[in-house]
Protein backbone atom coordinates (compact mmCIF):
# COMPACT_ATOMS: atom_id res chain seq x y z
CA UNK A 1 0.00 0.00 0.00
CA UNK A 2 2.96 2.33 0.52
CA UNK A 3 3.62 2.40 -3.22
CA UNK A 4 -0.02 3.28 -3.84
CA UNK A 5 0.14 6.13 -1.33
CA UNK A 6 3.25 7.50 -3.04
CA UNK A 7 1.24 7.72 -6.26
CA UNK A 8 -1.75 9.31 -4.55
CA UNK A 9 -2.53 13.00 -4.12
CA UNK A 10 -4.86 14.11 -1.34
CA UNK A 11 -6.71 17.26 -2.45
CA UNK A 12 -8.37 19.41 0.21
CA UNK A 13 -10.51 22.35 -0.95
CA UNK A 14 -10.46 24.97 1.81
CA UNK A 15 -12.44 28.16 2.26
CA UNK A 16 -11.77 30.01 5.53
CA UNK A 17 -10.77 26.82 7.36
CA UNK A 18 -7.92 28.15 9.53
CA UNK A 19 -9.49 26.53 12.61
CA UNK A 20 -9.19 23.00 11.28
CA UNK A 21 -7.02 22.71 8.17
CA UNK A 22 -3.69 22.34 9.97
CA UNK A 23 -4.95 19.52 12.19
CA UNK A 24 -6.55 17.74 9.22
CA UNK A 25 -3.34 17.92 7.19
CA UNK A 26 -1.37 16.56 10.15
CA UNK A 27 -3.86 13.71 10.53
CA UNK A 28 -3.57 12.89 6.83
CA UNK A 29 0.22 12.54 7.08
CA UNK A 30 -0.07 10.48 10.27
CA UNK A 31 -2.65 8.05 8.86
CA UNK A 32 -1.19 7.87 5.33
CA UNK A 33 2.61 7.90 5.44
CA UNK A 34 4.16 8.70 2.09
CA UNK A 35 1.09 10.41 0.64
CA UNK A 36 1.18 13.93 -0.82
CA UNK A 37 -1.33 16.57 0.27
CA UNK A 38 -2.46 19.60 -1.74
CA UNK A 39 -4.61 22.20 -0.01
CA UNK A 40 -6.45 24.45 -2.49
CA UNK A 41 -7.13 27.74 -0.74
CA UNK A 42 -10.38 28.75 -2.43
CA UNK A 43 -10.20 32.51 -1.99
CA UNK A 44 -10.05 32.47 1.81
CA UNK A 45 -9.83 35.71 3.78
CA UNK A 46 -8.23 34.09 6.84
CA UNK A 47 -4.95 32.25 7.58
CA UNK A 48 -5.86 28.99 5.84
CA UNK A 49 -2.69 29.05 3.72
CA UNK A 50 -0.37 29.70 6.67
CA UNK A 51 -1.80 26.88 8.80
CA UNK A 52 -1.84 24.42 5.90
CA UNK A 53 1.78 25.11 5.00
CA UNK A 54 2.86 24.94 8.63
CA UNK A 55 1.38 21.43 8.76
CA UNK A 56 3.40 20.39 5.70
CA UNK A 57 0.88 20.63 2.87
CA UNK A 58 1.49 22.00 -0.60
CA UNK A 59 -0.82 24.98 -1.06
CA UNK A 60 -2.35 26.34 -4.25
CA UNK A 61 -4.16 29.66 -3.87
CA UNK A 62 -7.14 30.77 -5.93
CA UNK A 63 -7.58 34.57 -6.07
CA UNK A 64 -11.37 34.31 -5.76
CA UNK A 65 -13.78 31.75 -4.36
CA UNK A 66 -14.67 29.28 -7.12
CA UNK A 67 -16.36 26.64 -4.97
CA UNK A 68 -15.41 23.01 -4.43
CA UNK A 69 -15.69 22.14 -8.12
CA UNK A 70 -13.24 24.81 -9.22
CA UNK A 71 -10.82 23.89 -6.44
CA UNK A 72 -10.97 20.21 -7.31
CA UNK A 73 -10.40 20.82 -11.02
CA UNK A 74 -7.19 22.62 -10.10
CA UNK A 75 -6.28 19.62 -7.93
CA UNK A 76 -6.83 17.18 -10.79
CA UNK A 77 -4.73 19.34 -13.12
CA UNK A 78 -1.96 19.41 -10.50
CA UNK A 79 -2.13 15.61 -10.26
CA UNK A 80 -1.73 15.22 -14.03
CA UNK A 81 1.15 17.72 -14.14
CA UNK A 82 3.00 15.91 -11.35
CA UNK A 83 2.31 12.32 -12.47
CA UNK A 84 0.00 11.19 -9.68
CA UNK A 85 -2.18 8.19 -10.53
CA UNK A 86 -4.91 8.74 -7.93
CA UNK A 87 -6.66 11.70 -6.35
CA UNK A 88 -8.58 11.54 -3.08
CA UNK A 89 -10.81 14.44 -2.07
CA UNK A 90 -10.95 15.13 1.68
CA UNK A 91 -12.79 17.99 3.34
CA UNK A 92 -10.60 20.42 5.27
CA UNK A 93 -13.12 20.72 8.13
CA UNK A 94 -12.27 17.36 9.72
CA UNK A 95 -15.49 15.52 8.81
CA UNK A 96 -13.70 12.88 6.72
CA UNK A 97 -11.50 10.36 8.53
CA UNK A 98 -8.19 9.93 6.61
CA UNK A 99 -7.96 6.37 7.95
CA UNK A 100 -10.77 5.45 5.53
CA UNK A 101 -8.69 6.49 2.51
CA UNK A 102 -6.98 3.08 2.38
CA UNK A 103 -10.34 1.33 1.92
CA UNK A 104 -11.20 3.68 -0.95
CA UNK A 105 -7.84 3.15 -2.64
CA UNK A 106 -8.15 -0.64 -2.40
CA UNK A 107 -11.33 -0.51 -4.46
CA UNK A 108 -9.57 1.41 -7.21
CA UNK A 109 -8.06 -1.90 -8.27
CA UNK A 110 -11.27 -2.56 -10.20
CA UNK A 111 -13.12 0.78 -10.12
CA UNK A 112 -12.39 4.23 -11.52
CA UNK A 113 -14.25 6.26 -8.89
CA UNK A 114 -14.95 5.22 -5.30
CA UNK A 115 -17.33 7.14 -3.04
CA UNK A 116 -17.07 7.23 0.75
CA UNK A 117 -20.77 6.73 1.52
CA UNK A 118 -22.40 8.01 4.71
CA UNK A 119 -25.65 6.10 4.24
CA UNK A 120 -24.34 2.59 3.67
CA UNK A 121 -24.92 0.98 7.05
CA UNK A 122 -22.04 2.53 9.04
CA UNK A 123 -22.29 5.43 11.49
CA UNK A 124 -25.27 7.52 12.53
CA UNK A 125 -25.06 10.50 10.15
CA UNK A 126 -28.53 11.68 9.18
CA UNK A 127 -29.82 14.33 6.77
CA UNK A 128 -33.17 15.97 7.45
CA UNK A 129 -35.93 17.76 5.59
CA UNK A 130 -35.56 18.66 1.89
CA UNK A 131 -31.94 17.50 1.77
CA UNK A 132 -32.91 14.02 2.92
CA UNK A 133 -35.68 13.72 0.32
CA UNK A 134 -33.42 15.00 -2.43
CA UNK A 135 -30.62 12.64 -1.49
CA UNK A 136 -32.90 9.62 -1.59
CA UNK A 137 -34.37 10.44 -5.00
CA UNK A 138 -30.97 11.38 -6.42
CA UNK A 139 -29.55 8.09 -5.19
CA UNK A 140 -32.23 6.15 -7.06
CA UNK A 141 -31.71 8.08 -10.32
CA UNK A 142 -27.92 8.09 -10.21
CA UNK A 143 -27.77 4.42 -9.24
CA UNK A 144 -29.55 3.66 -12.50
CA UNK A 145 -27.24 5.97 -14.43
CA UNK A 146 -24.13 4.39 -12.92
CA UNK A 147 -25.61 0.87 -13.07
CA UNK A 148 -24.72 0.19 -9.44
CA UNK A 149 -26.17 0.91 -6.01
CA UNK A 150 -25.20 4.35 -4.71
CA UNK A 151 -26.61 5.52 -1.39
CA UNK A 152 -24.71 8.80 -1.00
CA UNK A 153 -24.47 10.67 -4.28
CA UNK A 154 -23.59 14.02 -2.65
CA UNK A 155 -20.58 12.76 -0.69
CA UNK A 156 -17.45 14.86 -1.02
CA UNK A 157 -15.21 11.99 0.11
CA UNK A 158 -14.09 10.34 -3.14
CA UNK A 159 -11.11 8.52 -4.65
CA UNK A 160 -10.43 8.80 -8.38
CA UNK A 161 -8.20 6.39 -10.30
CA UNK A 162 -6.07 7.23 -13.37
CA UNK A 163 -8.89 7.28 -15.94
CA UNK A 164 -11.15 9.43 -13.75
CA UNK A 165 -8.27 11.79 -12.92
CA UNK A 166 -7.59 12.34 -16.63
CA UNK A 167 -11.29 12.89 -17.30
CA UNK A 168 -11.82 15.29 -14.40
CA UNK A 169 -8.68 17.33 -15.08
CA UNK A 170 -10.41 18.68 -18.19
CA UNK A 171 -14.09 18.27 -17.41
CA UNK A 172 -14.69 18.54 -13.67
CA UNK A 173 -17.81 20.69 -13.20
CA UNK A 174 -17.56 23.83 -11.09
CA UNK A 175 -21.25 24.68 -10.73
CA UNK A 176 -23.16 24.30 -7.45
CA UNK A 177 -23.52 20.55 -6.73
CA UNK A 178 -21.63 19.84 -9.94
CA UNK A 179 -18.71 18.46 -7.98
CA UNK A 180 -20.98 15.70 -6.68
CA UNK A 181 -24.06 15.08 -8.85
CA UNK A 182 -22.76 16.17 -12.24
CA UNK A 183 -19.35 14.61 -11.66
CA UNK A 184 -21.02 11.23 -11.10
CA UNK A 185 -23.05 11.58 -14.29
CA UNK A 186 -19.99 12.63 -16.30
CA UNK A 187 -17.99 9.69 -14.96
CA UNK A 188 -20.70 7.08 -15.46
CA UNK A 189 -21.59 8.23 -18.98
CA UNK A 190 -17.90 8.25 -19.94
CA UNK A 191 -17.70 4.59 -18.95
CA UNK A 192 -16.11 4.87 -15.51
CA UNK A 193 -16.89 2.11 -13.07
CA UNK A 194 -18.23 3.63 -9.84
CA UNK A 195 -18.36 1.93 -6.45
CA UNK A 196 -18.89 3.00 -2.85
CA UNK A 197 -17.38 2.18 0.54
CA UNK A 198 -19.23 2.74 3.84
CA UNK A 199 -17.63 5.46 5.99
CA UNK A 200 -18.43 7.31 9.19
CA UNK A 201 -18.93 11.07 8.96
CA UNK A 202 -17.44 13.03 11.85
CA UNK A 203 -18.49 16.36 13.40
CA UNK A 204 -16.85 19.45 11.90
CA UNK A 205 -13.62 20.41 13.67
CA UNK A 206 -14.12 24.12 12.92
CA UNK A 207 -15.50 26.73 10.55
CA UNK A 208 -19.10 27.17 9.52
CA UNK A 209 -21.33 24.52 7.88
CA UNK A 210 -22.16 25.21 4.25
CA UNK A 211 -25.88 24.54 4.67
CA UNK A 212 -28.04 26.89 6.75
CA UNK A 213 -31.87 26.51 6.88
CA UNK A 214 -32.43 28.82 3.89
CA UNK A 215 -29.94 26.98 1.71
CA UNK A 216 -31.33 23.66 2.84
CA UNK A 217 -34.79 24.72 1.67
CA UNK A 218 -33.39 25.51 -1.78
CA UNK A 219 -31.35 22.31 -1.95
CA UNK A 220 -34.05 20.17 -3.52
CA UNK A 221 -34.63 22.44 -6.50
CA UNK A 222 -30.95 23.11 -7.12
CA UNK A 223 -30.09 19.43 -6.92
CA UNK A 224 -32.53 18.49 -9.64
CA UNK A 225 -31.53 21.42 -11.84
CA UNK A 226 -27.93 20.19 -11.56
CA UNK A 227 -29.04 16.68 -12.44
CA UNK A 228 -31.02 17.84 -15.47
CA UNK A 229 -28.07 19.82 -16.84
CA UNK A 230 -25.79 16.85 -16.30
CA UNK A 231 -28.09 14.46 -18.14
CA UNK A 232 -28.61 16.67 -21.20
CA UNK A 233 -24.93 17.33 -21.78
CA UNK A 234 -23.13 15.06 -24.27
CA UNK A 235 -21.06 12.16 -23.00
CA UNK A 236 -17.30 12.59 -22.84
CA UNK A 237 -14.60 10.17 -24.04
CA UNK A 238 -12.62 8.17 -21.52
CA UNK A 239 -9.00 7.17 -21.94
CA UNK A 240 -8.41 3.41 -21.96
CA UNK A 241 -6.60 1.96 -18.96
CA UNK A 242 -2.86 1.76 -19.38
Amino acid sequence: MSSVLARTLIVMPAFNEEESVGDVVAEVFSALPGVHCLVVNDGSADRTTAFARRAGAIVAELPVNLGVGGAMRLGFKYAIAHDFDNVVQIDSDGQHDPANVLALLERLDHADLVIGARFAGVGDYEARGPRRWAMRVLSVILSRTARTTLTDTTSGFKASGPRAVALFASHYPAEYLGDTIEALVIASRAGCRIEQVPVVMRVRAGGQPSHNPIRAAAYLGRAFVALCFALIRPSLPLRPKA
